[in-house]
């Protein structure tokens, strides 16, 4: 099904900030804001819940410490127990102090490797995929708004003229 959008067009970030802030104060929904670099506060600015990947990166830890343990114990106390250095190897905790760096090897790699995959799965970011942004002029020097029509063309182009924008395009999206 296609919908009809504005492209809005900006040449600089700082005209672009107080654009959604006043396109967000007009009670408008801006569907995407397409940047040729972070720039920082737009998420708060376009009211963007915040990320949940750190809450993720905490499990995969937690799954990357339990996964050492398990390892550990299993590798130098119950199948090739060893006497290395002096210390005991008769149980995990007597051992312990020694595993500490590799404890926290496989937590960091756990956590940053499935980190990474997550954010790509979540992102809908793979190989060949097709580039989604409307204007290619946007991996470039300008900022683009894109905001969906419902019935307020005319309003939508007066608020956005106001804001700064240097272009004011209507085009077809196709929603997925």
């Amino acid at each position: 099904m296609a919908s009809k959008v504005i492209h809005a067009y900006y040449n600089d970030d700082e005209v672009l900030m107080h654009a959604v802030k006043k396109v967000k104060a007009a009670k408008h929904h801006i569907e995407e804001v397409f940047c040729p670099f972070p720039v920082h506060g737009l998420d708060k600015a376009m009211g963007l819940e915040p990320t949940r990947l750190a809450i993720t990166a905490f499990l995969y830890g937690c799954v990357g410490i339990s996964v050492a343990t398990l390892m550990m114990n299993f590798i130098m106390i119950e199948d090739w127990p060893q006497d290395i250095g002096g210390k005991p190897s008769f149980s995990y905790i007597e051992n312990m102090p020694a595993f500490v760096p590799i404890m926290f090897e496989l937590t960091v790699f756990f956590a940053a490797h499935l980190m990474v995959i997550t954010f790509y799965l979540r992102s809908r970011l793979w190989p060949f995929k097709k580039a989604e942004n409307p204007d290619v002029r946007t991996t470039d020097d300008l900022f683009l708004m894109e905001i969906e029509i419902h019935e307020n063309e005319s309003e939508l182009r007066e608020l956005l003229a106001e804001s700064g924008a240097v272009e004011i395009n209507i085009s077809e999206k196709n929603s997925h």
